[in-house]
């Protein structure tokens, strides 16, 4: 019988080996340099442990969305390019900038306040973010001239370093991304028209990386497909060539023997229909299982699938075994690698109506990371 670790109710097991297994498959199959991107905590992984796993895969740079999150990474002693591109309304960048961390710049404001970083001797390295179709942050294309002749300008005389120009994808269809790519395209010309020869030109996620190969321009920024998850809805990690990284596990908390129409939880969404065993798992919502996933969720307990029953509360859940036999304190697995038998992360997002970057992200902060294998 499986069991957790004397003392634990719940933990998240993150086998750092398969990230850096996914990302060296990852750079073969797109051969592009990678910007492994770490943010929301590593996807929920740990960004620091996530880090340093992809660069041991041979990702180049980390990217990160706002700077406090690329600040800790600093100060856990990543010293590999960062990159940040989501800025609060009149950041100042001189921390950043001192730290030698690179910011993503969608707007000719903080193109400004991203030169005012620089040093005499230190120029800001900056990757331009030109929209592209997406409809969110970015340069717009009736700013693209301007910006990049101030761009070219600002380097010029030493206070930018243009890293990158980079955009991104929709996701929508193939015909939308390739002519979010056109547009794209296009701007990197304008941009070499005003003098502008960045090292980096990056549109792709994960998604794009792997199903259209003109979308890689030499680098591409993986996220979820790092972490061993697929980004398609049709195509699973296994399939992909990819280890999920995660498994959320728990000690069986409690198991009661309970006759025909005994109600389960909150509001009796489930009622036994005969006699059976009930397994409390000490996992809930406040650890991020979402509630949305009542009644369909499934946990493996002793090499067997069970669903959820009833609704998932704050802090735990029942599931319904019926005259499996399961013992206080085993090992109840909610989701992990499906090759060796756990439920995919995909078994809880469907059931809750969303994505698996959604479940994994939101696993909560009392739940304890621990690095391995299971």
């Amino acid at each position: 019988m499986s069991r957790l670790p004397e003392g634990v109710l719940r933990e998240a097991v993150i086998d750092t080996s398969a990230i850096t297994a996914n990302v060296r498959h990852l750079r073969q199959l797109t051969a592009s340099e990678i910007i492994a991107v770490v943010k929301a905590d590593g996807y929920g992984h740990g960004a620091v442990r996530a880090a340093r796993a992809a660069l041991e895969g041979g990702a180049r740079r980390i990217g990160v969305s706002d700077i406090d999150e690329a600040l800790a990474l600093r100060r856990a002693g990543i010293d590999a390019p960062l990159v940040a591109w989501l800025h609060a309304p009149g950041a100042r960048f001189a921390e950043a900038a001192s730290r030698g961390i690179e910011l993503g710049v969608s707007s000719l404001d903080q193109l400004q306040a991203a030169a005012a970083a620089a040093t005499g001797d230190r120029p800001v390295g900056v990757h331009l973010k030109i929209e592209t179709g997406l409809g969110r942050n970015g340069l717009a294309p009736g700013d693209y001239a301007v910006a990049f002749a101030e761009a070219a300008r600002l380097e010029r005389i030493g206070r930018l370093r243009v890293v990158g120009i980079f955009s991104h994808l929709s996701n929508t269809s193939s015909a939308d991304d390739r002519a979010a790519i056109e547009r794209f395209t296009d701007g990197l010309a304008l941009a070499a028209s005003h003098g502008l020869a960045p090292q980096l030109r990056h549109i792709a996620a994960s998604h794009a990386a792997i199903a259209l190969p003109e979308s890689r321009f030499g680098c591409v920024r993986l996220g979820i497909a790092i972490y061993g998850l697929s980004p398609f809805a049709d195509r699973t990690s296994a399939d992909l060539g990819l280890r999920p990284a995660m498994t959320l596990r728990a000690a069986v908390a409690a198991v009661r023997r309970v006759p025909a129409g005994q109600g389960v939880s909150y509001g009796y969404a489930y009622r036994t229909t005969q006699a059976t065993t009930l397994a409390l798992i000490p996992a809930g919502y406040a650890d991020g299982v979402p509630r949305a996933a009542s009644g369909g969720g499934a946990v493996r307990i002793g090499g067997e699938v069970f669903p959820v029953a009833g609704r998932i509360a704050m802090d735990q859940f029942v599931v319904d075994v019926g005259d499996h036999p399961v013992a206080v304190g085993e090992e109840a697995v909610l989701f992990g690698d499906p090759t060796l038998g756990a439920p995919p992360v995909e078994v809880w997002a469907d059931a809750a109506g969303t994505i698996n970057y959604e479940i994994v992200t939101r696993i909560g902060p009392r739940v304890p990371r621990r690095e391995g294998a299971v």
